[in-house]
């Protein structure tokens, strides 16, 4: 009777399979201890991501709980935090709010974020700025406002919300905008500086923003 052969680890397979040329200046990780047993650990993750959830993340996703960052952060209830943010100063976050990867949120001003609101990914948001700093050779001092973000907003991905600003509640920033001034409750705004382009009307589980000049934008959720 043969005896069965032992399957490869899956580091040992991830160390044989065919790799290009220019691979070969990482080569030298395997070498370091405990690199192994991390890629192992790794590829399991990654297998089991992939599977249950159809995704792809990077390695300190997958091996870490976003909500349990939130918590540990003294975010509210069910708000979730990508392991990839950076967090400065003093953030404070309500129930319910997801912030996805690649976020800046700037707090040294003080910044508050309410609850039900989608930080999307690359957003960057500042309480402070050191342009009267750099401009006079250190000699102006950095300057620091607070932002303030309302309940039920949707931040698109890559804008940027400059120190100061505040944001209503119900309101859209659409994607990679620049918003520098206060933004009433249910206004969509957008664009680089941003600007006023609709009233979002919200009827239970229906959306519809009245444009500016009349052309409604799409119903629904």
């Amino acid at each position: 009777m043969k005896s069965k052969r032992a399957r490869p680890s899956p580091a040992t397979r991830a160390r044989s399979a065919p790799r290009a040329p220019w691979a070969a200046l990482d080569a030298w990780k395997a070498d370091v201890p405990g690199h192994e047993a991390l890629l192992a650990l790794h590829l399991q993750l990654r297998d089991e991501i992939r599977r249950r959830h159809r995704r792809s993340v990077s390695f300190p996703d997958e091996l870490f709980d976003r909500w349990e960052r939130a918590r540990w952060l003294g975010f509210g209830t069910g708000s979730s935090v990508y392991e990839n943010v950076l967090i400065k100063g003093d953030v404070r976050v309500g129930r319910d709010t997801w912030i996805g990867p690649d976020v800046i949120l700037d707090g040294d001003g003080g910044l508050t974020i309410g609850s039900h609101c989608a930080i999307s990914a690359g957003v960057h948001i500042y309480t402070h700025d050191s342009i009267a700093r750099q401009l006079t050779g250190g000699r102006a001092k950095i300057q620091y406002s607070p932002v303030r973000i309302g309940d039920c907003c949707y931040l698109g991905p890559h804008a940027i919300v400059a120190r100061g600003v505040t944001i209503g509640r119900q309101s859209v920033v659409g994607a990679l905008s620049l918003v520098q001034r206060d933004v009433p409750p249910r206004t969509f705004v957008a664009g680089c500086p941003a600007r006023v382009l609709g009233r979002i009307v919200v009827k239970g589980a229906r959306v519809r923003i009245e444009r500016v000049g009349g052309d409604d934008g799409p119903k629904g959720a």
